[in-house]
């Protein structure tokens, strides 16, 4: 305001002399001058309000839209610190604000993509980078990592054009991330599934005006990656003409709807002028509002080695029939039963004998699989004997069972001899089996009643003195290798009954027969199921007692002699009281041969007929023992 008084008081003239009205014009003036000054003012104080409610409103929006934004906001410094950020950003990496905001972005940043936005942030110091965006990895507070893309713009000084700090939106894109590497995997496999399998792919897209072939596609007629693609009709003219037709109806047929997919089979030229044959699958996959084809996807197979197995098989079939005719007429006249497989175990043949053995017909047995017309085990164990395919490359030869029982559906069993051979074709590959069997039931029993008589006495159908021999053998053998001692080892028992003879004498062999008889009962009664009783001849028995104590054997030995004195043998109505003396040596591995063992318990048992018969003596390193629980019986007689 001075300045305006200054002004308007200079209008006036330094001369006096000036008249009336000059002096009251330029008063007028210098009020004019003055109101239009304070009117300027004023609407520069208003204006200078306006901007600033403008500035405060703009600064609220920006406030709220960066609170309220789902996508994460940050305002960053040059040097990475993190001036302020929104909710979004913090809960997305799940820190609070005031923890992510003491953090720099190195700090939460994935260490694979430090190096991300390094040229960016040199452009920008540069000056020619204003805006930016790329993806990369963040790390949460708890250490995992989460994809996203970031966007943002450089925030300059208005004059000097300075850099001054980043405003950045980070949007989480780890669900797309990992949805794009599941496609990316499964189209890898499906790639390779498809290059494995030996199946090529081709692409009709009619609006990029051609067919494009994969590599498997184009190897497999022996061009080049590329050299194909184009023109959608060319891999009609390579097709076989004979083959031409075939393919061009079943084409017409699935475009017009009549089939799901278009499929056919036919030759192709190889690029060195061979014929390969081909399997060809495709479906369109789109069509335009007039039904009009758009694009169909296929694929290519190299069928060549089927088609010429086909073609031998065809030419080998007629000669085959003959022959099959000729072989089935043999095996429905042999004697032997005969059941045939196919390479996945499947009956393809049966002779009656084999329906007679079995009980189930041919008819219902063709195609079943072996076990349910077939079931054979072991007469022993009764495991199953499998019929098995022979290993890949193994030799195959017959083979031979001799204890194999059929069992039939209905639960009934016979003994049979089965010979199981596989039938290999020229190539050694396996085609099937062919079981031979015949019943072998009446010739089995006669063996097990041959083989029981060797080894078993027929009187008292205990162990025979040979078979006995044969098991003392091997288990001198066992105690030699497990360096048995005499206290751990079995213990073997010569048994010699008192006063037989007197029975002989007084009721004859068949008395003496019956009575031997009850004691091989009574013995066997008194011991462990894995004992082992023999008759080794006359009134002499022989046990192994699997027990390797020495005090059990004296107790075994004990209930022995008790249970023979009491028998209580009548005969044609006279009673019959005999007793028993027992022999214990030791089984071990410095016992000696088993002569050796069996004569020094027979030295024990006579030991003990002398010391008064009815008792038990052990001969350990030659030196006999007694030990008797009550006093020997007093019969007159010896035995």
């Amino acid at each position: 305001m001075a300045g305006l008084a200054v002004a308007a008081a200079s209008l006036v003239p330094s001369r006096l002399d000036l008249g009336a009205e000059a002096l009251r014009l330029c008063f007028q003036v210098s009020v004019a001058v003055a109101a239009g000054a304070l009117f300027l003012a004023g609407l520069f104080v208003i204006r200078i309000s306006a901007d600033r409610r403008q500035i405060a409103q703009s600064e609220q929006r920006f406030r709220r839209a960066m609170q309220d934004s789902a996508i994460g906001i940050a305002i960053v410094g040059l040097n990475g610190r993190i001036l302020e950020t929104n909710p979004a950003f913090a809960s997305m990496l799940g820190y609070s604000r005031e923890e992510i905001e003491a953090l720099t972005f190195f700090q939460i940043t994935h260490p694979d993509d430090v190096h991300i936005g390094r040229e960016t942030m040199e452009g920008i110091k540069a000056g020619t980078v204003n805006a930016f965006q790329f993806e990369k990895r963040y790390l949460k507070k708890d250490g995992t990592a989460v994809w996203a893309h970031l966007a943002g713009s450089v925030i300059r000084d208005e004059k000097s054009g300075r850099p001054l700090y980043l405003v950045s939106q980070i949007e989480d894109i780890d669900a797309r991330k990992q949805a794009e590497a599941r496609i990316a995997e499964a189209e890898t496999r499906w790639n390779f599934a498809l290059a494995g399998a030996g199946q090529g792919v081709w692409d009709l897209d009619v609006r990029k005006g051609g067919t494009t072939y994969s590599s498997t596609w184009v190897k497999m007629l022996g061009y080049a990656d590329g050299e194909l693609d184009g023109d959608p009709d060319r891999w009609l003219t390579m097709i076989h003409p004979d083959d031409r037709e075939t393919v061009a109806e079943a084409d017409r047929a699935h475009l017009d709807g009549q089939t799901e997919f278009f499929e056919a089979e036919f030759r192709m030229r190889h690029k060195d002028g061979r014929w390969v044959w081909i399997l060809d699958r495709g479906k369109a996959i789109e069509r335009d509002g007039d039904g009009r084809l758009i694009r169909a996807i296929g694929s290519l197979t190299d069928i060549t080695r089927r088609k010429e197995a086909e073609e031998r098989l065809t030419l080998s079939a007629a000669m085959l029939a003959d022959e099959k005719e000729r072989l089935r007429v043999t095996l429905q006249s042999i004697g032997d039963a005969v059941i045939c497989t196919d390479a996945a175990n499947r009956v393809t043949f049966m002779n009656p004998v084999a329906e007679k053995l079995t009980g189930v017909s041919g008819e219902a047995a063709l195609g079943k699989t072996l076990g349910h017309v077939y079931w054979a085990v072991d007469e022993e164990t009764g495991h199953r004997i499998g019929v098995t395919r022979p290993a890949i490359g193994a030799e195959a030869p017959s083979d031979q069972n001799s204890r194999a029982v059929l069992i039939r559906r209905d639960d009934t069993r016979c003994s049979i001899r089965q010979v199981v051979s596989p039938i290999m074709n020229e190539r050694n590959e396996f085609c099937g089996l062919v079981i031979v069997f015949q019943d072998f039931t009446d010739a089995r029993a006669l063996q097990r009643q041959l083989a029981h008589a060797a080894a078993h006495d027929a009187l008292t159908g205990l162990a025979n003195r040979s078979s006995f021999i044969r098991t003392m053998e091997g288990l001198v053998d066992q105690a030699r290798k497990d360096g048995t001692t005499a206290g751990s080892g079995h213990q073997f028992m010569f048994i010699d009954l008192d006063h037989f003879k007197l029975v002989n004498d007084t009721g004859g062999h068949a008395a003496g027969d019956a009575l031997l008889k009850r004691v091989a009962e009574a013995v066997r009664g008194v011991l462990g199921p894995e004992d082992i009783v023999a008759r080794l001849g006359g009134d002499e028995f022989a046990v192994i007692l699997k027990s390797g104590s020495i005090a059990g054997a004296r107790i075994a030995a004990r209930s022995i002699i008790d249970v023979i004195a009491g028998l209580n043998f009548t005969w044609d109505g006279r009673p019959h009281a005999i007793g028993a003396s027992i022999g214990l040596a030791a089984i071990c591995a410095n016992c000696g041969e088993v002569d050796e063992i069996i004569a020094k318990a027979d030295a024990a048992c006579y030991a003990a007929k002398a010391a008064g018969r009815g008792c038990v003596s052990v001969a350990p390193d030659d030196r006999i023992t007694y030990d008797r629980s009550e006093p020997p019986a007093p019969f007159a007689a010896a035995s």
